[in-house]
């Protein structure tokens, strides 16, 4: 399956933004995950639903500000992201995986979209 990301922008902090990453076929039997990397770091990971729509995860860093959710009608896995803060600012990545065991781990997932820029700054 391809992935494309969209709806990466500057924001100022606190304000809130709507990523979407559509998938080229049907995304029902994937875990979808979204991924973000920051300049000089890391690829981490920030929410991933199961493809039964729950459950999801977060990143203790996001718990109460992302939210992950499916439309499988649209074959498009969304991060809707609020409160944004100057430390959300990465390049977004969403990926999907056949299996959910390794949800938090870059290496549990099969396929990978391009990224989208997301730049929080007053």
């Amino acid at each position: 399956v391809q992935l494309q990301a969209s709806g990466g922008g500057l924001v100022q902090p606190g304000s809130s933004l709507r990523l979407s990453c559509a998938a080229s076929g049907s995304i029902s039997s994937y875990t979808m995950g979204w991924f973000r990397q920051a300049p000089g770091q890391d690829r981490e990971f920030v929410a991933a639903i199961f493809w039964m729509g729950r459950p999801t995860y977060y990143a203790d860093s996001v718990k109460g500000r992302l939210s992950i959710s499916l439309d499988t009608a649209r074959n498009t896995v969304n991060l809707q992201m609020n409160s944004l803060r100057p430390e959300d600012t990465a390049i977004y990545y969403c990926a999907a995986a056949l299996n959910s065991g390794g949800y938090y781990r870059t290496g549990g997932y099969d396929y990978w979209g391009q990224g989208t820029l997301v730049t929080v700054s007053s």
